[in-house]
């Protein structure tokens, strides 16, 4: 059984319970039974977290900290964080519904993302240097913005908090994290660890801090002028709000909205791969993730065949509780997303779709069956639904595949399988997505290195191991001139 802990927030180094009612209840997705009120983070809490963050931006003891000393005071921060990364898993698992083995494999991040950030400080990303032609050289130094305000959602809070923060802090901002109000204990117990080693460095309790709320305590945390850089996870709806709140301010803003996925089957593809694929698309964090499967685009002649060969694969599979070790696929975060996801299924029925199920899910909780639908025209099909629902589309030429997985405004992540991996990759090259995987469907990068991009509604702004630390910073030119004047006069 695992507990959750009481919503506190954490604001210039002082614990305080969360007391902002926020009007539902959070709940016990395997159960459905409410556990308690969610609460948020007062806005005079907010406000004093803001101000100590950008007291904490200006304090030599944190603003002129080597960078060498950065890079350990990180580094202590990874194995702290590790220390607790279980619990954090076994407390994702309980708020989301992931399954632990899922949440257990995500919790690499956790200290990971430190490890990375010390790393790319200690191998000197932040600063280079370019000689001229003269010999001088002029110094390029990336700082921090300032203050910076990380969001993140519910589906793997703690992980992309890690990953935010540990990029801020090495950037040099002060951080200011707000988890999803539907998930805030994992997240919680990330920032008692982070809390820990910055208290015992003796730095300002501002470099780091945590608050809780709805979208109503984002928006304030978000537009302070104070703040100088966001970055965001979550919906359209909240990514279009902050990123007018960042253009009025003038300050740069991360997105990571979502997609609307489309996995290309080819007509060589062999139909276990296909079928594996697909299936673990739509149960990967039980559906609820920004690449999970939204469109399965299929050759004509194969339709009824790759349609059953996932259907028999998500039969297989293993549905029950999230903290049950042997649990490949868990109920939805909360009864109010089930009821949109289930309201998303009912409008695709209405426009012609049918949709087809293949496992029982228990009766109590959230839980809701991994589901696709065919026979719906693609124009119903354009927007992302969040969760473990794809709608499967026929086509005749691998042109006409290619348009029905560009045809939505979403651009994050798409795929590919066929035998002929050469013809794959060229047709995964005509795909406009950020990331594109061939005879593939796992949840990590295809390199630890290479960016993770979005295309249209999917967002603004490169994330990844090294994009992140560089969007927390901009760039300072340092150096003597060399003598070059106007009309040839010295």
């Amino acid at each position: 059984m695992t507990t959750p802990p009481a919503t506190a927030d954490l604001v210039d180094g002082v614990w305080q319970d969360s007391a902002d009612d926020l009007g539902f209840a959070l709940e016990d997705p395997t159960t459905g039974v409410a556990v308690r009120a969610a609460v948020g983070t007062g806005t005079d809490r907010i406000d004093a977290a803001i101000a100590a963050a950008d007291t904490a931006y200006a304090d030599p003891g944190w603003s002129q900290l080597p960078v060498d000393d950065r890079a350990a005071l990180l580094e202590a921060i990874a194995d702290a964080v590790d220390g607790v990364a279980p619990r954090i898993a076994r407390l994702e698992a309980y708020a989301t519904g992931v399954p632990v083995q899922q949440t257990t494999v995500l919790s690499v991040i956790l200290g990971g993302a430190f490890r990375l950030a010390a790393g790319q400080l200690r191998q000197g990303w932040l600063s280079t240097a370019v000689t001229r032609d003269d010999g001088r050289e002029a110094y390029v130094d990336r700082l921090g913005w300032g203050p910076a305000a990380c969001l993140v959602p519910w589906n793997a809070p703690a992980p992309m908090a890690a990953h935010k923060v540990a990029n801020a802090l090495a950037a040099g901002c002060p951080a200011v994290v707000k988890p999803s109000e539907y998930a805030p204990y994992g997240t919680q117990l990330l920032a008692e660890a982070i809390h820990r080693v910055i208290a015992d460095a003796g730095l300002p309790g501002g470099v780091f801090q945590l608050v809780h709320g709805g979208a109503h305590h984002g928006a304030h945390l978000v537009g302070d002028p104070r703040i100088r850089a966001v970055s965001f996870t979550g919906g359209l709806d909240g990514g279009r709000a902050v990123a007018a709140t960042c253009a009025y301010g003038v300050k740069p803003v991360q997105l990571e909205l979502g997609g609307n996925n489309p996995l290309v089957v080819l007509p060589d593809a062999d139909v276990d791969v296909a079928a594996r694929c697909a299936a673990d698309l739509l149960t990967t964090l039980n559906g609820q993730w920004c690449r999970a499967l939204g469109r399965l685009v299929v050759p004509a002649d194969r339709h009824d065949e790759i349609v059953e060969a996932v259907l028999a694969r998500l039969a297989r599979i293993h549905i029950g509780p999230p903290l049950d070790e042997a649990t490949e696929y868990g109920p939805l975060v909360h009864s109010r997303h089930r009821l949109l996801v289930t309201a998303a299924i009912q409008t695709l029925t209405e426009h012609g779709g049918t949709a087809h199920r293949a496992t029982d899910v228990p009766p109590d909780g959230t839980y809701l069956p991994p589901t696709l639908i065919t026979g719906v025209d693609p124009e119903h099909t354009t927007n992302e639904i969040f969760g473990p629902v794809a709608a499967v589309h026929p086509y005749s030429t691998v042109d006409e595949a290619v348009a029905l997985a560009n045809g939505t405004p979403y651009g994050l992540e798409a795929y590919v399988t066929g035998a002929d991996e050469t013809a794959a990759l060229a047709v995964a090259r005509r795909l406009r997505a950020g990331e594109v995987k061939v005879n593939g469907s796992s949840i990590m990068s295809l390199h630890l290195f290479t960016p993770r991009p979005a295309w249209g509604l999917s967002g603004i702004s490169e994330e990844g191991t090294a994009e992140t630390l560089r969007f927390f910073t901009n760039a300072r030119v340092v150096g003597v001139e060399g003598g070059f004047a106007l009309h040839g006069r010295p």
